[in-house]
């Protein structure tokens, strides 16, 4: 049986897109017949990330990473994040001359911006020197490599995601006694993810947030005509996406935004800025409407029948995804592209 490590400082019980984007990967893999350990922040002791208490950081180098390695002896390794143990295990398997890859999941520069005065310039440099020592670095869209590009990453590769159809399907709606139409938005509640963006709208009906975070205490009194949904999980979410109208994303910093295609598996139109993530998930499919003016784009996809959003989801599989994923773990387990050590 081959074994595939994955370092990643994201995971449960965190519930956000890279999480639930890893999840399912390792249910794909294991279904397959490998070996996959997950490397996550549980397996150390943490202390809580400045300014987001809710994420744990893990405190350990690299030699505590060699040991998890040898102990294990993987046959492949994929760093999925750059916090702390992404660093660690990167800077191991240079030293020890093991090829890897890793995964940009979040536009990292732009949430660090919200949070402190650190130019994006910067946390873009150290992104770049991160991944550019892996053979290849994994991205979620087409638009997110040609962004990353023309700022000296090299080895991008576009790696889809999917969605789990035993949950988001068209389903039985929550009986939520709102006007019609309803908008929704499923999301993290915190400043990078624009939330006012939504709330802010001239709209007509009701808007419908699903989701916490540490905005969440600030917007439900600042916002007190929306409904808050709070957390939600599993069947329960899908009855959510499935009682809305059009389902809104007004994060402008998402490479890709998991929820959009779980919204479009439950029949739900999407509205969205132009930004990575909605321009290729929309695409050319009329399931949804991409517009500057995020009013305009909610109520143009209040006319789109959910059938079309639904067909848009069927682009959507792990299957193709956890393919692109060997295919590339293991190219640079075989040697192809490794790093001189002195990189680390």
């Amino acid at each position: 049986m081959q074994r595939i490590l994955i370092v990643t400082d994201a995971w449960h019980p965190q519930i956000n897109g890279v999480v639930r984007t890893l999840a399912s990967l390792v249910r794909e893999l294991t279904d397959r017949g490998f070996e996959v350990k997950v490397v996550a922040p549980q397996d150390f002791r943490t202390i809580p990330c400045p300014t987001y208490p809710e994420i744990r950081l893990a405190l350990t180098g690299a030699d505590g990473m060699a040991r998890v390695i040898d102990g294990f002896r993987p046959d492949a390794v994929h760093i999925a994040t750059e916090g702390p143990l992404g660093f660690a295990a990167r800077r191991v398997c240079l030293r020890r001359g093991m090829g890897f890859t890793t995964s940009l999941h979040t536009r990292f520069p732009e949430y660090l911006r919200k949070r402190a005065p650190i130019p994006e310039r910067l946390t873009y440099n150290v992104l770049r020197w991160f991944h550019n020592a892996a053979s290849a670095c994994l991205v979620p869209t087409e638009s997110m490599r040609r962004q990353l590009e023309p700022l000296g990453f090299r080895n991008l590769v576009t790696w889809t995601r999917g969605i789990d159809r035993d949950i988001f399907r068209p389903s039985e709606p929550i009986a939520l006694d709102l006007p019609r139409p309803i908008f929704v938005t499923v999301s993290r509640l915190a400043p990078e993810k624009n939330i006012e963006g939504f709330l802010d709208l001239d709209l007509p009906g009701s808007k419908l947030v699903v989701g916490d975070g540490p905005s969440m205490a600030g917007l439900v009194a600042r916002y007190p005509d929306v409904h808050f949904a709070g957390l939600q999980t599993g069947d329960a979410l899908a009855r959510y996406y499935s009682s809305a109208d059009v389902f809104v994303f007004p994060s402008k910093t998402d490479t890709f935004g998991n929820v959009l295609i779980e919204a479009l598996a439950c029949g739900v139109p999407l509205a969205a800025f132009p930004e990575p993530g909605p321009v290729d998930v929309i695409a050319d499919s009329g399931a949804g409407v991409i517009s500057e003016d995020l009013r305009e784009a909610c109520l143009g996809a209040l006319s789109i029948d959910r059938q079309a959003a639904i067909r848009r989801s069927y682009a959507y599989n792990w299957e193709a995804c956890a393919e692109i994923f060997l295919d590339h773990t293991f190219a640079a387990a075989a040697g192809h592209g490794r790093r001189d050590s002195m990189a680390a």
